[in-house]
């Protein structure tokens, strides 16, 4: 019988089940998932529960026995370490979650004794994570693969100046010493090679986000199982977090509010359905002061299938995404492709996400700020999708971005590493 060396990978990452509410979580978890299949033994260093503010159990099924978790001490600083709601900045640098390295950093040394790590993987947004591999693989000289996503500054970004000056020491700390630097989109890399120019440009590497096949037929067949309705009104949907400055929704109901005001929409004919928001409070006064409380609907969280599901069966799916995210695509853009609805996207056009929407077919697009040219656009984007003529995705395309297909880019990129140790 032929037998062969296990590879392991240490991956840390905050965001993973019981966290619920963040569309990060399918990113780590598929990889831990499909890791296996390519020859990949995953280790995950992650957060204590008590650290999420919202858990559910809906994801826990999917995780592989054979994957072996601790969940190391961490605290959320806003919700423990807060008197009256107030506390020190210091505790809150470089995020909410700094005291999670307390705990990672000497559980992450005990695993690596333990399970002997080929490479170790930490997965920005929560920066934290990044200051977690870049201490283990100090300590160690593993090599560290630094998936970044999306950018960790750009322009004010982070809003707070102290803040700001410590995620560039950690992004440059991270671009220095890791092995590769994971983007997903093409314009990170492009921004991360003009900020380094000094660094090898065969560090950064693209391994876009996706969406899961096996998770959207179990939705489908769930869907088919219940049957479906007509809809009266038109159903849109956005489901996930609304920022308030990096998604704005204001200019959408502004546009909203005129259209009602003219007669041209009402709740007799479109509901909006605004799913997990993580802002409901801020959203509804908006709405509240628009006047179109009877056609925009905050709803909260709901398990991820039947998420899944509302996407198969809206009549349409709604994409918020501000030019300050011209770098970034949403991760729930690729499940609105896999769920092949149209989709009204008010985001720039000269964006990443404008581009792999045109790259998919789809151009019911408008700048998410301007009011008026998403007047124009959602009353098209309504007659197109009541006639059946709105663009959609191909399903060769939709198919293209499934994540077992990027774990299969990680598995190569992380093959490539250990080649090169």
């Amino acid at each position: 019988m032929a037998c062969f060396m296990v590879k392991r990978i240490l991956m840390i990452a905050y965001h993973y089940p019981p966290l619920r509410g963040s569309s990060g979580i399918q990113r780590t978890l598929k990889f831990s998932q499909y890791l296996p299949a390519f020859g990949w033994e995953p280790i995950i260093l992650t957060a204590h529960p008590r650290a999420y503010q919202n858990v559910a159990n809906d994801q826990l099924d999917e995780i592989p026995d054979q994957i072996k978790i601790h969940r190391a001490f961490a605290l959320d600083t806003s919700r423990h370490l807060s008197i009256n709601g107030r506390y020190p900045g210091w505790l809150a640098l470089p995020d909410r979650w700094v005291s999670w390295g307390l705990g990672a950093i000497p559980a992450g040394l005990q695993l690596i004794r333990k399970y002997r790590p080929d490479v170790i993987w930490s997965s920005y947004p929560i920066a934290t994570a990044h200051l977690i591999g870049l201490s283990l693989h100090r300590l160690t000289g593993i090599p560290w693969v630094a998936d970044f996503r999306d950018p960790m500054t750009d322009g004010d970004y982070p809003p707070n100046p102290l803040t700001r000056r410590l995620y560039q020491w950690i992004e440059e700390k991270t671009i220095t010493h890791c092995a590769k630097a994971v983007c997903t989109t093409p314009g990170t890399m492009k921004l991360y090679e003009t900020r380094f120019p000094e660094a090898d440009a065969a560090r950064l590497c693209l391994i876009e986000n996706g969406y899961d096949e096996e998770n959207f037929a179990s939705a489908q067949a769930a869907t088919i199982a219940k049957g479906s309705s007509d809809h009266k009104p038109f159903v849109l949907v956005h489901s996930g977090i609304i920022y308030p400055s990096e998604r704005d929704p204001i200019p959408f109901f502004e546009a909203l509010a005129a259209l009602s005001q003219e007669g041209l929409i009402s709740f007799e004919n479109l509901k909006v359905i605004l799913r997990a928001t993580a802002h409901d409070s801020y959203l509804q006064m908006l709405i509240d002061q628009h006047g179109i409380a009877d056609i925009v609907k905050i709803a909260p969280s709901i398990p991820y299938q039947e998420a899944l599901s509302e996407m198969l069966t809206a009549d349409g799916l709604l994409i918020l995404q501000a030019s300050n995210c011209n770098l970034q695509i949403p991760a729930k853009l690729y499940e609105y492709l896999r769920a092949r609805r149209p989709i009204l996207a008010l985001t720039d056009p000269a964006g990443d996400t404008a581009t792999a929407l045109r790259n998919a077919g789809i151009d019911t697009i408008a700048p998410l700020n301007s009011r008026n040219d998403i007047i124009k656009m959602l009353q098209n984007f309504l007659i197109l999708a009541k006639e059946n003529k709105a663009p959609i995705a191909s399903m060769e395309k939709a198919l293209s971005s499934s994540r077992k297909s990027r774990t299969g880019e990680l598995a190569n990129l992380l093959n490539k590493v250990i080649s090169e140790k």
